[in-house]
């Protein structure tokens, strides 16, 4: 796997009235084809620039004020729940030429939007799109149906340059994730019952072998857990931010 060198810095952005702030992370990555700046905006939400192409990941209203976020160029949409559906947040950032990546059920209740389903590829402002499987194996809901259904939600492998960057959605570690190869950046989700416990996300860490482990959307996880699993696997760098 090719070498990702990164420069990490925060940075404080105001937005949600006078006496509202947050102060959101924000990670620089070098990529062959420029910098790849990464917002950690909360929960399971992300932003990314790249150049002059602004990319929403999951956009909820309860993580920023989209009223004071930039306009997107691509928005991604991993699945129909409502802290990753939210459909105020998108029409705060879409513009008139925004392309809006969603599921089939996502594009049901927005009555808009390109479909992928699992498997699907699309380039769209020289970032190649993969949306790549995300599903419930062992964590289910008490009438025995599965928290997020296999064919239903997404994970997005984005490739800027050489750079491979996988948002996993809400996702366990199923066979589709493991079998992942040459991922330089990884959001893998890791709060129980919905998604992985730290044991699950570091064995799917073991299996694809980012080059960079971004924990997110772990609620009350003790995310210094996944820490100790992965103790013995220096060549992944684990990187810790306020993604409850």
């Amino acid at each position: 796997m090719k070498t990702v060198l990164a420069l990490t810095m925060t940075s404080v952005l105001l937005f949600g009235g006078a006496d509202a702030q947050a102060i959101h992370q924000e990670d620089i990555l070098n990529t062959s084809a420029g910098d790849l700046k990464i917002t950690l905006v909360g929960h399971g939400t992300l932003m990314f620039t790249f150049g002059d192409v602004i990319i929403h990941v999951d956009p909820w209203s309860r993580a920023a004020d989209y009223a004071d976020m930039p306009k997107a160029d691509l928005i991604l949409v991993t699945h129909e729940h409502g802290d990753h559906l939210d459909a105020g947040a998108i029409d705060m950032v879409k513009q008139e030429n925004t392309s809006l990546l969603v599921t089939e059920l996502c594009a049901e209740r927005l009555e808009t939007g390109i479909v992928m389903g699992n498997g699907d590829t699309r380039t769209i402002s020289g970032v190649r799109i993969e949306a790549v499987p995300a599903y419930n194996l062992v964590n289910l809901r008490s009438n025995g149906s599965p928290y997020h259904p296999k064919g239903v939600g997404n994970g997005y492998v984005l490739t800027f340059g050489d750079t491979r960057v996988y948002v996993a959605g809400d996702t366990e570690n199923t066979p589709e994730m493991k079998d992942l190869a040459d991922i330089d950046v990884a959001f893998l989700p890791m709060n129980l019952p919905y998604t992985m416990d730290p044991e699950m996300v570091a064995d799917a860490a073991r299996a694809f072998r980012p080059r960079i482990l971004y924990p997110y959307h772990y609620g009350d996880t003790d995310v210094s857990a996944l820490v100790e699993l992965l103790a013995d696997v220096p060549e992944i760098e684990i990187r810790i931010r306020e993604m409850s």
